[in-house]
């Protein structure tokens, strides 16, 4: 179990809500309860060929197919993508598959997580139909010699600090698309960078795949939930709230009417410098879909924020709203 911090005052899911005034936070802590049980019948499939065929039939007969692509190491922020695919789709589909070709040369693939069986428990709990764990050598036979070029956006924030990472993230997610072929695909906000990239690869290759965004999901005291958070020590775990905390004070500055966006940053900065052990990679206030660096508050706007805790690199994100005022 992991210690709680005080919980902070109305505290929300980061999804934007146009409908009516956003809420008074931009982020909301979750518990890690499991998933509900279901009474489907779950396929695992390691065949791109048998999964991709059993899609094409699936499609003929007017199904709705849904997907989420995954790196495996399951835990309750998967289940909630799981959980939308599944209010959406006739049939679910995840994909568990450590992509080798997203790792740096400084990065240690071997060490990723890896728990098929407790993945596989996770996805029957969900409702999952199919879930697609292929290896390597299914995904990248011997003679695959193609790569997509993520672009400019791609070499931005974690770009430059995981050069190659992106396009290896859109090479795996495309072939992804043309196996499971589905209507829409769901992915966390977590990873914010990787689902713009995905959204404008859809776009500009003219996919016919509907990107489903879901907010990021917390643990009770803030943390992102992560499968990278395996790695923290007992030590390193409450301190890792620092990334969460960096966003609220953020999110305080704007509501005290603050349109600099320099002074968010600082704001942010400072909770994470005063933590122990924790080295800042970057804390940005960005275009929430071009990534552009934003000097004013004069839109909504998306901070996002990297640092160090040891070996671990921790990323979190959360939005602004530009001339909103909550009542205290």
């Amino acid at each position: 179990m992991v210690r709680a911090m005080p919980p902070r005052k109305k505290t929300v899911a980061t999804k934007k809500r146009r409908a009516s005034a956003p809420r008074r936070r931009a982020t909301r802590p979750v518990g890690t309860a499991s998933p509900r049980r279901s009474s489907r019948r779950l396929e695992l499939s390691t065949s791109s060929s048998a999964v991709q065929a059993r899609m094409m039939a699936e499609r003929a007969k007017g199904r709705t197919i849904g997907f989420v692509p995954t790196m495996g190491a399951l835990h309750a922020g998967h289940a909630a993508l799981l959980d939308e695919a599944r209010r959406r789709a006739d049939l679910v589909v995840c994909s568990v598959f450590v992509n080798p070709k997203q790792f740096g040369p400084s990065e240690d693939l071997s060490r990723y997580p890896r728990r098929l069986e407790e993945d596989r428990a996770l996805c029957e709990a969900c409702g999952v139909d199919v879930l697609f764990a292929p290896g390597v050598d299914e995904v990248y036979p011997p003679g695959f010699d193609t790569q997509l070029s993520a672009g400019r956006m791609a070499s931005l924030l974690e770009g430059a600090a995981r050069p190659g990472h992106f396009d290896g993230v859109l090479t795996v997610v495309a072939l992804l698309f043309s196996v499971v072929q589905p209507h829409f695909a769901v992915f966390g906000e977590k990873d914010y960078q990787q689902l713009a990239l995905i959204r404008r690869m859809v776009r500009d290759l003219r996919m016919t795949v509907e990107v489903v965004p879901m907010p990021v999901v917390r643990d009770v005291d803030g943390l992102a939930l992560s499968s990278r958070n395996a790695y923290l020590s007992a030590a390193e775990r409450p301190r890792a709230t620092a990334l969460y905390r960096a966003l609220m004070a953020a999110q305080d500055e704007v509501q005290r009417g603050v349109v600099d966006t320099a002074r968010l940053v600082a704001a942010a900065r400072a909770v994470l410098e005063a933590t122990p052990g924790l080295t800042v990679d970057y804390v940005e206030v960005r275009d929430p879909r071009s990534l552009e660096p934003l000097a004013t508050l004069d839109r909504d706007a998306r901070v996002l924020l990297a640092a160090r805790l040891g070996s671990v690199r921790l990323i979190d994100n959360g939005p602004v709203f530009a001339g909103v005022r909550y009542p205290r």
